[in-house]
């Protein structure tokens, strides 16, 4: 019989075992070092987020960073916690992306935040001192150099004691120890660049429109500079009274009060601008029905939305269960051939689908008129009913494909003893479909065709990459006629000159709303549909 030989456990401290513990202490070290640079990275990154939020007394954003940077160490640092370090990437960036984004939309649905009252009452009073300030008579022309750290440009003025002062826009005159002088002039400070007589041409435009406020109160006035070489003080035409919140006319005597909305307001109307934020409870939600160069865009746009993806949603999935239909016959050849090729639109990236349709209906180039239509002229998305209907087809085009995919697999998935008991029992092919079919594809199809209604019912780029929400009958309407819900929104914030941020998170919040229950609704239909199944 052969011979087992079993091999003695090697006692404590005999090479193998001290082998086995070095290379687990060479691991851990590796896996350590690693984690504490990652650590150190995200550590800098959000330490500079602290800093930064600090700066501009951003609360908020402190109290969720700084527990956030805690947790983070606390995590990665401990051994006992190993689930949560899987867990606190994604629940990070949950509350960045997701519950952040929410709570501040929220927050800005209530408050006037657009152009016009994007800061804070502070920035306003010296805006609007600095807007009205007018020179000084008499006052002496400082020798200035002007001064460049990145994008920003600051003013060095000596201070008339052997020394120099340096400010800019946003930030008051202070000393500015070893700033060089020339015979009294300043020419520079280490740390900043001394812009050229030809830097200083090309900026022209910027360094001309500063104004440096020569102290903390707003009431001292501000430096101004023709030239970039000299610089003049200005004082302004209104003082400003803290105490009472209010501005006065030096002129006329006319006293601007705080109105409570955010801007400062005379007895006889006449408005101080630029305004600051401020919260106004639910006005932005009442202006949409109260006022009416807004109801009327706004209503035209809601019906529209629910039109796009209403029809969007039934015509795919009537064209996805029809050929569904037709390829799952036996009698059809090639049907795998034919399934690949139908589903190319669904492959191929959504953008640029929008995007090579919107050139090939361009009216005067495009494939569709040259082509097909042999040259006529058929301006398909300048034309508003037109637009809309070009922009529904494309989009049924598009989602179709999805549907397809959908109904192939639930019509496979039907048991072939329900047909057969059909025929058996005299049903005919439409009876069998309208009666049994369906009502058991609707199972299995509701959730998703909720699905797609909310998905086309925020379809911003396909609206946006083919009309951008035109044509608009006249250039200052607020609404185009292709436009959805979604894009009216984005032309509220960002689409025109005065851009109402407040107005666009409110409707924001009611597109939330219309689509949570739409699909509150959809989905009881559907546990109904499972009951009677």
């Amino acid at each position: 019989m052969p011979q087992v030989v079993i091999a003695a456990e090697p006692a404590s401290g005999e090479p193998s075992s001290r082998l086995r513990r070095d290379s687990h202490s060479t691991l851990w070290t590796k896996g350590f070092v690693a984690k504490l640079v990652l650590l150190a990275m995200a550590d800098a990154l959000g330490l500079y987020g602290v800093i930064a939020a600090w700066a501009v007394r951003s609360w908020p954003i402190l109290a969720v960073l700084i527990p956030a940077l805690l947790a983070v160490n606390i995590v990665y640092f401990s051994r006992r916690l190993t689930p949560a370090k899987y867990l606190v990437p994604g629940l990070v960036f949950l509350l960045v992306y997701q519950v952040f984004v929410i709570l501040y939309t929220g927050y800005a649905a209530f408050t006037n935040y657009g152009d016009g009252h994007n800061s804070t009452k502070a920035d306003a009073v010296e805006a609007i001192l600095a807007q009205s300030a007018i020179r000084v008579e008499g006052s002496p022309a400082l020798d200035l150099a002007v001064l460049r750290d990145g994008d920003d440009y600051f003013f060095l003025v000596p201070d008339g004691a052997g020394g120099a002062l340096i400010g800019s826009d946003g930030e008051a005159l202070k000393a500015a120890p070893g700033a060089r002088l020339e015979a009294g002039r300043p020419v520079g400070l280490d740390g900043y660049d001394t812009l050229s007589l030809g830097d200083i041409i090309a900026q022209t435009a910027v360094i001309t429109a500063m104004a440096v406020p020569c102290s903390d109160d707003p009431n001292d006035g501000v430096l101004k500079t023709p030239d970039g070489a000299v610089a003049y003080a200005y004082i302004p035409t209104l003082l400003y009274d803290e105490a009472a919140g209010q501005l006065t006319s030096q002129a006329d005597g006319a006293v601007y009060a705080d109105s409570g909305e955010g801007n400062f307001i005379s007895p006889d109307g006449t408005v101080l601008q630029p305004g600051w934020k401020t919260p106004i409870g639910f006005r932005n939600f009442t202006s949409i029905i109260t006022e009416p160069s807004l109801r009327g865009p706004f209503l035209g746009v809601l019906a529209w939305t629910f039109v796009y993806a209403i029809g969007t949603v039934v015509l795919a999935f009537a064209v996805g269960l029809s050929l569904a239909l037709v390829l799952n016959h036996p009698s059809v050849k090639f049907r795998r051939l034919l399934r690949s090729l139908l589903i190319l639109p669904y492959a191929f990236p959504a953008f640029l689908s929008a995007m090579v349709w919107q050139g090939m209906l361009n009216p005067q180039f495009g494939f569709v008129n040259q082509v097909l239509l042999g040259g006529r002229w058929v301006d398909w998305l300048g034309e508003a009913w037109l637009a809309r209907a070009t922009v529904l087809v494309v989009n049924v085009w598009m989602a179709f494909p999805y549907m397809f995919l959908i109904c192939t697999g639930a019509i496979q998935s039907l048991p072939a003893e329900v047909e057969e008991a059909a025929r058996v029992d005299g049903a005919g092919w439409l009876r069998t479909f309208w009666n049994i079919k369906l009502p058991l594809l609707l199972v299995s199809t509701a959730p998703l065709l909720i699905s797609s209604f909310s998905m086309n019912f925020n379809n911003f780029n396909s609206i946006y990459l083919l009309t951008g929400g035109g044509p608009l009958a006249q250039p200052t309407d607020k609404a185009g006629a292709t436009d959805i819900l979604i894009s009216f929104v984005y032309r509220l914030a960002f689409g025109g000159v005065n851009r109402q941020y407040g107005l666009a998170c409110a409707i924001s919040m009611l597109i939330f709303i219309i689509v949570a229950g739409i699909s509150a609704l959809g989905f009881k239909r559907t546990k109904v549909l499972e009951e009677m199944n």
